[in-house]
């Protein structure tokens, strides 16, 4: 057992859960950022006449900028320690979307997601380091799942929270509400700032090793980081597929009225975040993430194979959503451990960095090839595509364990 292992074995279940729990909550912020300028497009292209494919720019540059942000960042991480990085990220969240309130034109807009693309690119390099490094090993599989369960709810709140006051309001309001939310989180987080300390020389002297002796970007010569940077990005295009096109591409499949389609999204959530609960007490055993990854991936693909080549009722396609979504949120926890066990000592930051990085890629590239495929009217394309991008998910997921016991890495970070 190294150093650091027998360092994590200190924490009380009261110590983690706190610390689980208030970076929980600031992985909900950044979850919900990325969400609540899309439910407001309706409003904003008449303030400003300007085209959904000019809006969907807006986007673009954020998550280009949040790629960017999410590789840089971990490098930082690992020199200054995650919280002050933390605290810049959540602060230039809150600063955007005031931004975005306060926008009188369309190239503020795109400034100000320079902006939020930035503040979201340090939250999975934080978010990890802090887990890596300050929870007890026997808990960490749960500490993941509390993080993709906080996510997925942070995506659900958005629309939630800013819909039904921009109705009664205006966009302006909303957006400065969702301002005001972020700026109650720093407040949080500022009073348990304790919690979130890590001393970075400490650790490096507790295992031997500074990072810049060993090379800061020595661990880039790693297949395995490069693996997971692969498998994340397939994730990001399976999740995007899910949240864009795959609810009406199932509706027009098997007639299913817009109601019934508006809800699938809902669906897969809440039940994948039901799955990272049952996920998070299958992960306490980390040589067995492969299989549970595999499996989880293996019946999502199954299910959508179902929706792509079955006759059922058109009240059975949010069920089957739901299925998808337990399935793959089992998967979550362990699809978390697949990158600690290729992280060498003391570059967590780096190379969760980077390999989340795969996360802004995916999202970016699977519009362009989905979509394209939607307006041709391919809808059994669309989730056979997305069986199939599952199915890479599962060997991707056995393709890093080779690459690790090709090159050992220890898995210390």
């Amino acid at each position: 057992m190294s150093a650091t292992d027998s360092a994590a074995d200190s924490p009380t279940l009261r110590t983690d859960a706190k610390l689980i729990g208030l970076v929980g909550l600031a992985h909900a912020i950044s979850h919900f950022s990325q969400l609540i300028l899309p439910p407001l497009f309706p409003w904003i292209k008449d303030a400003f006449n300007v085209s959904y494919t000019e809006l969907g720019a807006v986007l673009t540059v954020f998550f280009v900028v949040s790629c960017v942000v999410q590789a840089a960042s971990g490098f930082v991480v690992d020199k200054l320690g995650p919280r002050p990085v933390l605290f810049a990220g959540l602060g230039m969240l809150a600063l955007a979307a005031f931004g975005y309130a306060m926008a009188q034109s369309y190239a503020m807009l795109l400034a100000t997601a320079v902006v939020a693309g930035a503040g979201n690119g340090v939250f999975h390099p934080v978010d990890y380091t802090l887990f890596n490094r300050k929870v007890a090993p026997t808990r960490l599989g749960h500490a993941y799942s509390v993080h993709g369960i906080t996510g997925s709810l942070g995506w659900a709140l958005a629309p939630a929270l800013v819909v039904p006051i921009a109705m009664a309001f205006s966009w302006r309001i909303a957006l400065a509400t969702a301002g005001s939310l972020a700026v109650i989180v720093i407040a949080v987080l500022w009073f348990n700032r304790s919690v979130l300390a890590l001393d970075v020389k400490a650790v490096q002297k507790a295992t031997g090793s500074n990072g810049a002796a060993e090379g800061e970007f020595a661990f880039l010569t790693i297949p395995a980081v490069w693996m997971c940077f692969g498998f994340f990005f397939f994730y990001a295009m399976s999740l995007s597929v899910v949240q864009t096109f795959a609810p009406a591409a199932a509706g027009q499949l098997h007639a299913a009225p817009v109601a019934l389609v508006a809800v699938c999204l809902t669906t897969y959530m809440v039940a994948s975040a039901g799955g990272m609960v049952l996920g998070g007490f299958l992960a306490s055993d980390p040589a067995r993430c492969e299989r549970i990854v595999g499996a989880g991936f293996g019946v999502a693909a199954v299910v959508a194979l179902l929706l792509a080549f079955a006759s059922f009722p058109a009240s059975m396609v949010p069920v089957l959503f739901g299925a998808m979504g337990f399935a793959a949120g089992i998967a979550g926890p362990s699809r978390d451990l697949l990158v600690k066990r290729s992280t060498p000592a003391n570059a967590s930051g780096r190379v969760y960095g980077v390999v989340y990085a795969g996360l802004d890629i995916g999202q970016a590239v699977a519009p362009l090839i989905f979509g394209r495929l939607m307006d041709n009217g391919r809808y059994t394309a669309v989730i056979l595509g997305l069986a199939l991008v599952q199915g890479v998910l599962i060997a991707s997921a056995f393709n890093v364990r080779r690459a690790r016991r090709e090159v050992y890495v220890p898995a210390s970070a």
